[in-house]
């Protein structure tokens, strides 16, 4: 075995390692974005801008974009075919940096983000009465986490309001749980609740998450160096 062969040999299978732990990664991605969106199953007819809903949307679509680029990388690795690596690469590339856009944007317009989707969360609310789901995923919401209103309990008064003309409280903002006696509600606004909870169980997939930025960028490196190896076998052939 030549050593241009022995090269591509190491580099061949060191791409197919990382390009597995690459596809892993997708699937533990995928996997959390399920558990997630099947866990808020109840509160579903919440606009998707809502913050766990839309972590579950993005784990969803990112880990099943992982999973077909780190599979497409291990036949890439395989089948030693320039055309698979350099589709590889150029896909890692796009996917590399819409990941670094992303993270930019939400840490550079996090405030208007969180404006956004409380006004959406506001704007849905005036369906309550009228939309039995979205009725009781409000319901769901408010007691899985124990809060009330989006912003804090004051955005029910332009939703309920009784033939006298007084605001009231939905039954599931109450202590009690009786909208007849609610003296006692619960003194958190979801939206910033919801966050919080989402903040504090995601930490380890972010982290996760990271790693699966470092994989693909020695996985770009590794289908580049594979490229030119075989790029060098074809021509010492010829």
């Amino acid at each position: 075995m030549t050593v241009t062969r022995r090269c591509l040999c190491c580099v061949k299978y060191l791409m197919f390692i990382f390009n597995l732990i690459f596809w892993l990664g997708g699937c533990g991605l995928f996997g959390v974005g399920v558990w997630l969106s099947f866990k808020q199953a109840e509160i579903s007819a919440l606009p998707l801008s809502f913050p766990s809903l839309s972590a579950a949307n993005l784990l969803l679509v990112a880990g099943g974009i992982t999973m077909v680029t780190g599979f497409l990388g291990c036949l890439g690795a395989l089948k030693e075919q320039r055309c698979l690596l350099m589709t590889f690469f150029v896909i890692l590339v796009i996917l590399v940096l819409t990941e670094v856009i992303l993270a930019v944007t939400v840490r550079i317009y996090r405030d208007e983000l969180d404006k956004s989707a409380q006004n959406d969360l506001l704007d849905g609310m005036k369906n309550y009465l009228n939309d039995t789901r979205l009725q009781q995923s409000w319901d769901s919401l408010q007691k899985m986490f124990k809060c009330c209103g989006v912003t804090n309990e004051t955005d029910w008064h332009s939703v309920l309001i009784d033939s006298s003309g007084k605001p009231f409280f939905p039954a599931s903002c109450c202590l009690s749980g009786d909208a007849d006696t609610c003296e006692q509600r619960w003194g958190e606004a979801c939206y910033e609740k919801a966050r919080t909870w989402l903040l504090a169980n995601i930490t380890s997939v972010l982290v996760f998450g990271i790693c699966i930025v470092i994989v693909q960028l020695l996985a770009l490196v590794f289908s580049m160096m594979m490229y030119c190896q075989i790029r060098r076998a074809e021509k010492y052939l010829d």
